[in-house]
C-alpha cells in the first residue's frame, strides 16, 4: 500500500470561473458561435459544447489550439493570468454592428441611434 504524502500543495486561486466558462467567455468575446469555433479548429460543435459545460476536459494540446483560435494565452484560458484589458475591449458583435451602422446614410444612422438610445434608457431603469 502506498504511503500517504507528507507534502501539501499550496492552494491555487483560479477565480470563480471554470475552464468551460472561460472558453465560452473568450469565444463570445471573439464573436464566434460554438459551430464557428469548432469549424475553425476542425472539430465538431458537440465537443466545444462539452468543454464549455465542463463535461470534458481538453487535452493539453487542445488547450493550446483553443488559445490560438480564441486569440488568448493558455494562461488566460486556464485562469492563471487575467485577460488583457478585458473590460476595455469591445465585443466583436458590437463592432460588426457599428460598422454596418456607419455604412448607412446619415439620416438612417440618426434614426437608428435614436432608437438605440431609447432602448438603452429603458434598460437602465
Amino acid at each position: 500500500m502506498p504511503k500517504k504524502s507528507k507534502f501539501t500543495l499550496p492552494p491555487l486561486d483560479l477565480g470563480d470561473e471554470t475552464l468551460g466558462q472561460r472558453i465560452a467567455k473568450f469565444r463570445k468575446k471573439e464573436g464566434l458561435t460554438q459551430v464557428e469555433l469548432a469549424e475553425k479548429m476542425g472539430l465538431i460543435q458537440t465537443l466545444i459544447s462539452d468543454y464549455e459545460r465542463d463535461r470534458t476536459r481538453p487535452h493539453p494540446e487542445m488547450l493550446i489550439r483553443l488559445a490560438l483560435a480564441l486569440k488568448v494565452s493558455t494562461d488566460q484560458l486556464l485562469g492563471l493570468k487575467p485577460s488583457d484589458s478585458e473590460e476595455n475591449t469591445p465585443d466583436l458583435k458590437i463592432v460588426r454592428r457599428i460598422k454596418k451602422i456607419q455604412e448607412l446614410p446619415p439620416s438612417q444612422q440618426k434614426t437608428l441611434l435614436r432608437t438605440i438610445d431609447t432602448f438603452i434608457k429603458a434598460a437602465e431603469k
